[in-house]
C-alpha cells in the first residue's frame, strides 16, 4: 500500500494530517452521479483521478467531459491504477463488483461511500445488510485491502456544479487503520469547505450510511442539499 510520509499541519480536526497531494484516487462507477462528483472535486483540488466504469469506453467518454486531467479506465484498470480507490457504485451491484476486482484491490485503501437504501411511497430507508453496513461487506469481501467508509453525505448536485466554489460540510471517515483514516480525512480535506472528521471504526457504519436516508428527507422538505457539521471539533 502507499502511504504518504509528508505532513499537512494545517489540515483536518485537531491534529496532522498526511500529504495526499501525490496519490492517485481511482473511482469505481465514476460515471455516476455521485462517481462523477467526487471525480470532479478531487481533480479541481488537484488530485489525480481515475475515473472506472464497467466499460472503458463510457469511462474515457465522462473523464474527457470532465476534463481536469481525469483519466478513463475499466474498472479493474482504474483499482490497478489508484493507490486509493472510492467505492461509489450501486448498492445493487456492490458485493459483485468489489468481489470480481479483489486481487487489483489488493494493498489498497478502499473508500466505500455506497449507502444502501430502499425507496417507497413514504421516502427512503436504509436496508438491512447482513454483514452490518456496505462498508462492512467492503471488508469482508476484501480481505487484502485497508477498506473504510466516507463521503456518504454529499450533494451530488452541488459536487457536480461548476459554479460552486466551495462545499461546507464535513465527511465522517469510519476504519480500523489509523494511517488509512488519516489520509481519507486529508483527501477530504482538499476539497475547499469539506473536512475529514474521525466518527469511529466500521461497526459504526451502519448509522453513518442509514444517515443519508434522514436528509434525503431533510433535502425534500426543504428543497436544499443539506450536509452535516460536527461541532466542538
Amino acid at each position: 500500500m502507499t502511504q504518504p510520509d509528508s505532513v499537512n499541519a494545517t489540515a483536518g480536526p485537531g491534529r496532522n494530517l498526511p500529504d495526499v497531494s501525490h496519490l492517485v484516487v481511482g473511482i469505481l462507477g465514476g460515471t455516476g452521479d455521485q462517481g462523477r462528483g467526487l471525480a470532479h472535486r478531487l481533480a479541481r483540488a488537484g488530485q489525480q483521478v481515475v475515473v472506472g466504469s464497467r466499460s472503458a469506453e463510457r469511462a474515457e467518454s465522462c473523464a474527457a467531459e470532465l476534463g481536469l486531467g481525469v483519466r478513463g479506465a475499466d474498472n479493474a484498470a482504474c483499482a490497478a491504477a489508484a493507490d486509493v480507490v472510492i467505492v461509489a457504485v450501486p448498492w445493487d451491484g456492490h458485493a459483485e463488483t468489489l468481489a470480481s476486482l479483489r486481487a487489483e484491490l489488493a494493498g489498497k485503501i478502499v473508500v466505500d461511500c455506497v449507502n444502501p437504501l430502499g425507496f417507497d411511497k413514504q421516502g427512503a430507508y436504509p436496508l438491512q445488510v447482513p454483514e452490518g453496513s456496505a462498508a462492512q461487506q467492503a471488508a469482508a469481501l476484501l480481505p487484502d485491502s485497508t477498506v473504510t467508509a466516507a463521503f456518504h453525505h454529499l450533494s451530488a448536485v452541488l459536487l457536480q456544479d461548476e459554479a460552486v466554489e466551495r462545499i461546507d460540510t464535513d465527511v465522517m471517515v469510519l476504519g480500523e487503520d489509523r494511517a488509512a483514516t488519516d489520509t481519507v480525512q486529508a483527501l477530504a480535506s482538499r476539497i475547499p469547505g469539506m473536512r475529514g472528521v474521525f466518527a469511529g471504526r466500521l461497526r459504526n457504519a451502519h448509522q453513518v450510511e442509514s444517515l443519508v436516508a434522514n436528509l434525503i428527507s431533510v433535502n425534500r422538505r426543504y428543497k436544499a442539499h443539506a450536509g452535516l457539521r460536527i461541532t466542538d471539533v
